[in-house]
C-alpha cells in the first residue's frame, strides 16, 4: 500500500499575538478506492425502478493537526483533498 501524501502551508510566515492563522493542507492517497453500488428494484410483473447509486471510499484519510504549543486548530473546510484549519496566534 502506498503512503498518503500531504503538503501544508500557512497564510503568513509570522503572526502577531491574536492574529488568525490559516493552515491549508492538500492531501491524497493513490491507493484508496471509490466503490459505487447500483440498486434496482423489480416487482413480480417485471417493472423496474430507476437505478439508484451510492458511493463510498475504501481506506479514507483522516487529517489531524497539532502544534508544539498545544494550540487548538479548528477545521474550516475539507473536501477530501484540500482542508483548511484555523487557529489564533
Amino acid at each position: 500500500m502506498a503512503a498518503p501524501t500531504v503538503t501544508a502551508s500557512l497564510n503568513a510566515t509570522s503572526f502577531a499575538p491574536g492574529a488568525q492563522m490559516l493552515l491549508t493542507i492538500t492531501y491524497g492517497d493513490l491507493d484508496n478506492k471509490t466503490l459505487t453500488v447500483t440498486v434496482v428494484v423489480t416487482d413480480t410483473q417485471g417493472n423496474s425502478s430507476a437505478p439508484v447509486k451510492v458511493s463510498a471510499v475504501i481506506d479514507p484519510l483522516v487529517v489531524t493537526v497539532t502544534d508544539t504549543s498545544g494550540r487548538a486548530w479548528t477545521r474550516v473546510s475539507d473536501n477530501g483533498s484540500v482542508a483548511v484549519y484555523r487557529a489564533v496566534a
